[in-house]
């Protein structure tokens, strides 16, 4: 396959992951009022910023600052949804994903990747450990609110 074609197959992949990223009118109109939220990363300012924007939203957060820490916080609070960075010390995002959904009580949580890269390897490999949606850094508020939007409104249904 030449280099231009690799290019075209990947920008179609790249538009259908975009097109994921649309939000329905009714998840839109849903209140994230007392939704609990858990933002996994090891990046403090990353925390934070999650934190502060999800907060302002009405969400209760519960940070994490790598896998090992949130398994615990996971099994004690329950999160409606999960991000959790790619890229982490001791236990990376792929197998702290693969941990919560291999376990009876929480695979039905909703894990949402956080990544600087935007590589089709990448998403790929987060889908195969289970987890519904890949989010490149810097997100913006719109998609972490809509990601939240989009999988909390699917556990409902």
């Amino acid at each position: 396959m030449s280099v231009q074609n690799d290019e075209i197959d990947y920008q179609l992949i790249n538009a259908l992951y975009k097109g994921d990223e649309n939000v329905s009118d009714d998840e839109k109109e849903l209140d994230l009022t007392g939704i609990t939220v858990m933002v996994i990363d090891d990046s403090k300012t990353i925390r934070r910023t999650a934190e502060s924007l999800l907060k302002r939203e009405g969400c209760q957060v519960i940070t994490a600052t790598d896998g090992f820490e949130s398994l615990a916080m996971i099994a004690d609070l329950h999160p409606d949804v999960i991000f959790v960075d790619i890229m982490m010390p001791r236990l990376d995002g792929y197998q702290t994903c693969a941990l919560i959904k291999h376990n009876q009580d929480y695979r039905s949580i909703p894990v949402i990747m956080l990544s600087s890269k935007d590589g089709l390897f990448d998403r790929a490999r987060g889908r195969i450990v289970g987890s519904e949606q890949y989010l490149t850094k810097p997100f913006t508020k719109e998609e972490l609110i809509g990601a939240i939007k989009r999988h909390v409104s699917r556990t409902e249904q």
